[in-house]
């Protein structure tokens, strides 16, 4: 899994039928402290999540798969899970 921050959103006219009624997010990762990383990923949004949000990414075939609600395998990689609140780590 990953932390990352959502930079934008990415409009598709034409798209494979597995990303039709989804939307999808530019996401910077980011490390513990906030700092971004140089990449950026493109997930599906299954949280409703906005620009500026901290969020969970997974990036796993058959998970999201199951997450989506797929009947069989298709070409979606990753997602975003979880809206970040906060995060704790023990010194």
């Amino acid at each position: 899994m990953i932390i990352g921050k959502v930079i934008g959103n990415l409009v598709a006219t034409q798209k494979h039928h597995a990303y039709e009624n989804k939307k999808l997010l530019l996401v910077k990762p980011i490390d513990l402290q906030g700092n971004e990383e140089k990449e950026t990923i493109i997930a599906v949004d299954t949280v409703d999540a906005g620009i500026g949000d901290r969020v969970l990414i997974m990036s796993e075939g058959n998970s999201t798969t199951e997450e989506l609600k797929f009947e069989r395998r298709q070409p979606v990689r990753t997602i975003v899970i979880a809206i970040i609140d906060d995060i704790h780590k023990r010194a």
